[in-house]
């Protein structure tokens, strides 16, 4: 009996140990030149509530709408009746984000969303925020990447807004130190 619970210890540590490695993020090949500051946003308004990130995507597809680009990913929550993001309307905003981040030297980082409602994000190819429902302005789960080198990585973002009020922030930091918010000069969009 000791064997076997010694045996399954080792399993435990060995599963914790490769759950806690850093999701590898993928620098953007080539690097892209002369990008214009902050991140491009497609919005969409459909005519019922959105409830998932199911119904973001469908709403995307149906009637997308080219918006004004962020400027980051700092975006406060809102007083009821003010607009979500950069879009024209308060509520039942589906939204594209995509462009790119750049990381200034290699190694490990903490990365964090906040969201109202839903989102998946993804950048340099891993999922690094997700929420699929709708909340107030709350946090996604600390991710740990790993950043080969230096340069721009690719920024895609599924974000949807319900109903009330809205916030989308991102805090980036050093493995173990302290987040802060991701500054807006390194988000670049072609």
């Amino acid at each position: 009996m000791t064997r076997i619970a010694a045996f399954l210890a080792t399993l435990t540590l060995a599963a914790s140990a490769a759950a806690a490695d850093p999701l590898p993020l993928t620098p953007a090949s080539p690097q892209p030149g002369g990008l214009s500051s902050g991140l491009s946003v497609t919005y969409a308004y459909p005519g019922s509530d959105i409830k998932s990130l199911a119904d973001a995507t469908a709403a995307l597809n149906a009637a997308p709408k080219a918006g004004k680009p962020l400027t980051g990913l700092d975006y406060s929550d809102t007083s009821p009746g003010q607009v979500t993001l950069t879009s024209d309307r308060v509520e039942n905003v589906a939204a594209r984000i995509t462009g790119y981040v750049k990381f200034d030297a290699a190694g490990s980082y903490d990365i964090e969303f906040l969201t109202n409602d839903g989102l998946d994000a993804r950048i340099g190819g891993q999922r690094v925020g997700h929420f699929d429902g709708r909340q107030a302005c709350g946090s996604t789960r600390v991710i740990e990447v790993s950043v080969p080198e230096p340069g721009w990585y690719p920024v895609d973002i599924l974000y949807f807004q319900r109903l009330g009020t809205s916030c989308l922030h991102m805090k980036w930091g050093p493995l173990d130190g302290k987040r802060t918010w991701t500054p807006d000069e390194v988000f670049g969009r072609k």
